[in-house]
């Protein structure tokens, strides 16, 4: 075939399919003159409901522990040390909800250590926000500020996404300022990663970078689709290979309607442990592989028990939405509102049956008296069964942390789960206040986001 005739079919081929995809574009792509399909009109309706997030915290700096030891200070005529801090500052990006309020949805990982939050807009006013409400395990975070005249962005069905919708991300990456990458859904309901606690991400190959955390995930119309919250990146610095996650629209609305309603998170619970079904456990049941999950466990005055489910029963669906193991039905058991009931498709002894669960309010056993000086403002309790290390670890659960309080300063936070207190290891709330009776320093070994690390409180 010659060059001129190979030519020719290629621009045949082109023109075909430039027809096609001009049929199926949104008319909102094309300029005045209907030549060239362009973004920019969505954009300009949609780039002002995005915000620049700059935050403040002073962060306490850690001393030499000599300097802490009295005998030591004598000894060489030491004076007693102040407490010194450092400023740490931080960006991210915000998405406002509701105009009206001046509420502004974030992700809680950019405000969770602030002392100080600034919201930029895009007609270059700027405001100190409060913060409304924050969710650490869905990593969702509500903001507040005095600001009129706002353009809010309207929420799209992320149920309605699927594979291979465009997608455009709006943030503010790298501190640069306002800016717009476009790309596919690459992937749908990722969970699993380790992230947050409650994960049904959507993955996009839309550039996202570091800053444009709490930024917007929109649908071609202009609509939010989702909360841009984090990459995968094997580099150290975080830079963007085409690997995205977002919280689903739908997960974001939830918690926020929770936020602003009780300023955090009342967690529905079924009242069941489980197991994820193996090939051995599914050859046993008779069921395929990878489907839903076995009751391992039936809570006593559980909304499970009420229900009627029974240990060896394997929950295959909530609500008609197929279950793939046990991580999933926690999730979905952990998103619903408190007294929601639901439908739990099972299979027992090899027949399917359905039962109907009215799911209750996690009993939480908390101790809000402060045991410790350093701990005042703060509020413990044993780990929550809503939690990602319910049954798999021992330790005790960070309920609450008052903001610029002692333990906020030193870096304790919400969710985080206490397993030894200064080298002993602690099992239970009442082995804990047990071990900080003492007015000495504090050494914890805590969980973070699927990470050990040590903390000190002095």
């Amino acid at each position: 075939m010659t060059q001129v005739k190979t030519a020719f079919i290629w621009a045949a081929v082109f023109s075909l399919a430039l027809q096609v995809a001009n049929a199926a574009l949104p008319a909102s792509w094309f300029s005045n003159d209907g030549e060239l399909p362009t973004l920019a009109p969505m954009l300009d309706q949609s780039k002002p409901a995005v915000v620049n997030i700059a935050t403040q915290s002073h962060v306490r700096v850690q001393d030499n522990p000599l300097l802490n030891d009295p005998f030591f200070r004598r000894f060489f005529n030491i004076p007693e040390q102040q407490p010194r801090h450092r400023t740490k500052q931080s960006l991210g990006s915000g998405v406002i909800f509701d105009a009206k309020e001046g509420l502004v949805l974030t992700n809680n990982h950019v405000i969770q250590r602030a002392d100080e939050i600034t919201v930029s807009l895009t007609d270059g006013r700027s405001f100190q926000a409060e913060l409304v409400g924050s969710d650490p395990a869905t990593d969702v975070a509500l903001i507040k500020i005095p600001a009129e005249n706002l353009t809010a962005l309207p929420l799209a069905d992320s149920d309605d996404l699927r594979v291979g919708d465009f997608v455009v991300a709006i943030g503010n990456p790298f501190g640069l300022g306002q800016t717009v990458t476009s790309g596919i859904v690459s992937a749908l309901g990722r969970s699993g990663l380790g992230i947050e606690g409650y994960e049904n991400f959507i993955q996009t190959d839309a550039s996202i970078n570091p800053g444009n955390s709490g930024g917007a995930l929109v649908n071609l119309r202009g609509e939010l689709v989702g909360i841009n919250t984090a990459i995968f990146s094997p580099g150290q610095r975080g830079g963007n290979i085409g690997i995205g996650f977002a919280i689903p629209s739908n997960m974001v609305k939830q918690i926020s309607d929770q936020l602003i309603e009780y300023g955090e998170v009342r967690r529905a619970y079924l009242g069941v442990q489980m197991q994820d079904i193996n090939e051995q456990l599914a050859s046993a049941f008779n069921i395929p592989a990878g489907q839903g999950a076995v009751v391992t466990k039936v809570l006593a005055d559980s909304a499970a028990e009420e229900a009627g489910v029974q240990v060896g029963d394997v929950i295959t669906a909530i609500d008609g939405e197929k279950l793939i193991n046990a991580d999933n039905l926690r999730n979905t058991i952990g998103l619903l509102m408190v007294g929601q009931t639901i439908d739990l498709d099972i299979l027992r002894n090899g027949q399917s049956k359905t039962l109907r669960a009215t799911v209750k309010e996690i009993q939480k056993q908390v101790s809000q008296h402060p045991v410790h000086p350093k701990l005042a403002g703060t509020s413990f309790g044993d780990i929550e069964e809503s939690s990602p290390y319910y049954g798999k670890i021992t330790g005790v659960m960070v309920y609450t942390v008052k903001r610029n309080s002692p333990s906020w300063h030193a870096g304790l936070r919400s969710n985080d789960i206490i397993t030894s207190v200064n080298k002993t290891p602690v099992k239970n709330l009442e082995e804990f206040k047990t071990l900080v009776r003492n007015d000495g320093t504090l050494l914890f070994n805590l969980t973070r986001n699927q990470r050990a690390m040590f903390l000190i409180l002095r």
